[in-house]
């Protein structure tokens, strides 16, 4: 059982605000009158190119042979792909050139290493990033000795160094996310890693970047099922877990406009 300090930390969001409101259609298959996939369209302009960045979640199994953009074995088969394949249906006219480029275990110094080639040469018009999990659970499990701090500080230089090269960017942060009651994950992990989840939200508010609120989503998704049908070791997602994650990134880009 959670105590009620965690699970306070766990809910806290869920079911308040306007992220709430945006995930609740995507559990119960509601139709609202202001649904924001209506609306996506105008966040993006003819020819734009879009990148994904992050760690294994991202990652999802991609073909690294082959990084091409708008194809399917270079997205893996996680939450990127889901949501670059229903923009490329839904905005085929604007022409979308579409890149995943996370890659498994990385935490945010290991994206600063490569970013000149797998960010920067790409000159994305929109560039999402979702990183976090790893600089806490390397840090948890004495492969990394990082902190919240550390986390921040270098996450603000990669984005600065970004807007500096690309000053036209617009960014998306995404909210790194855990699931407890799961085979990694128990609820000693909630307080600590609330920190990462702050450090993010700062970084988003700071940068006026789109902010996807990918706890709030599962946190309102385990109301509907356990946490293990969403995601088995509380940090990657399940087929269920990566679709709900394709919907709360999409619904959060129309709801931004």
């Amino acid at each position: 059982m959670m105590s009620k300090r965690t699970r306070r930390i766990f809910f806290r969001q869920a079911g308040t605000g306007a992220a709430a409101l945006a995930v609740a259609p995507l559990l119960t298959g509601a139709a609202t009158t202001r649904d924001p996939l209506k609306r996506i369209g105008r966040f993006f302009s003819r020819g734009d190119v879009l990148l994904f960045q992050g760690d294994s979640i991202t990652d999802a199994g991609r073909d690294k042979e082959r990084e091409m953009p708008n194809e399917a074995s270079s997205f893996g088969m996680g939450y990127a792909h889901l949501a670059a394949s229903w923009l490329l249906q839904e905005l085929a006219s604007k022409e979308l050139t579409i890149y995943n480029r996370g890659i498994s275990g990385n935490k945010v110094f290991q994206l600063a290493e490569r970013w000149e080639e797998d960010c920067l040469a790409l000159k994305p018009d929109i560039l999402s990033v979702l990183i976090g999990v790893n600089d806490y659970w390397h840090m948890r499990n004495g492969r990394y000795e990082g902190t919240p701090e550390l986390f921040e500080n270098d996450y603000r230089a990669l984005l600065q160094r970004t807007t500096s090269s690309l000053p036209d960017v617009r960014l998306v942060i995404c909210q790194p996310f855990l699931l407890p009651g799961t085979s990694a994950v128990d609820e000693s992990w909630l307080l600590p890693f609330s920190a990462y989840q702050e450090a993010a939200a700062r970084l988003a508010e700071e940068f006026n970047a789109v902010w996807v609120p990918f706890q709030d989503s599962f946190n309102s998704a385990v109301q509907c099922a356990p946490a293990t049908y969403w995601t088995g070791d509380g940090v990657h997602p399940s087929m269920a877990g990566a679709q709900l994650m394709a919907e709360s990134w999409l619904h959060s880009i129309g709801s931004s406009v």
